[in-house]
């Protein structure tokens, strides 16, 4: 059984009645529906916003969560540094981290990586074409080559991060702009995956190749072994 949590900012759903109507649960809502229709019993979902007391990543939570998913956008500086350093310290420990869409530019993913997590991007609406470079990989398997989003906010190169230990999706645009929109690291213990279609405008989680690419992330970065402390400078007699 994989203890899921799905972290959402919850402040696009609340504010904006035109996305509210996209999400009448919010995004976390339809994220967890799509792990929920896929993976079934093998999973045990939970959802967190910014909003709920420690934004719903208190010591307890988080200490029963395998794998976090994270999606923010207008709302990073408002994460508690302390937070932060939680959810770092349960990443370094062995957690699997999914980090979504503008999460790129979220605390935690900018901390995980050591970069300015800075891209290119342009609101447009045109169509995004993510094309599968590491068929082999688990995360890949089942999704169609390539998965089609009709609709979809333009991220492009250069986007800096560090070079991934993996590649597996890259995404063109209607513009042209190609943009590495699927990537994993290790850090620590830990596992991190960063997968980027997800704009809050469009009904991107509702894409059954986008709810297969979040399962099957689910099913990879989740601990073998559980999660326990980060790694530390041990005396060898």
């Amino acid at each position: 059984m994989i203890r899921v949590t799905v972290w959402n900012e919850g402040v696009h759903e609340t504010t904006q009645p035109e996305i509210a109507a996209i999400y009448p649960d919010g995004i976390h809502g339809a994220i967890a529906e799509g792990l929920t229709e896929l993976l079934g019993d093998a999973v045990i979902v939970r959802t967190a916003t910014l909003a709920d007391p420690e934004h719903g990543l208190d010591e307890q939570t988080l200490a029963e969560t395998d794998v976090l998913l994270w999606w923010g956008h207008i709302a990073h500086d408002r994460v508690d540094d302390a937070v932060v350093a939680r959810v770092q310290e349960r990443v370094l420990g062995g957690m699997g981290i999914i980090v979504l869409h503008s999460g790129h530019f979220s605390k935690i993913f900018k901390t995980l990586m050591g970069t300015t997590c800075s891209l290119a991007w342009r609101n447009d609406g045109k169509r995004e074409l993510v094309w599968t470079v590491d068929p082999s990989h688990p995360i890949a398997r089942g999704v169609d080559q390539p998965l089609t989003i009709e609709a979809q906010e333009m991220y492009g190169e250069f986007f800096d991060v560090p070079t991934p230990d993996e590649l597996i999706f890259i995404s063109r645009f209607e513009g042209g702009e190609l943009f590495r929109s699927g990537l994993t690291y290790k850090r620590g213990k830990g596992k991190v995956f960063y997968f980027s279609p997800g704009d809050q405008e469009y009904p991107v989680y509702y894409n059954a190749g986008v709810r297969r690419v979040l399962a099957n992330a689910v099913e990879w970065i989740a601990p073998r072994d559980g999660v326990g402390a980060a790694p530390s400078v041990v005396h060898a007699e």
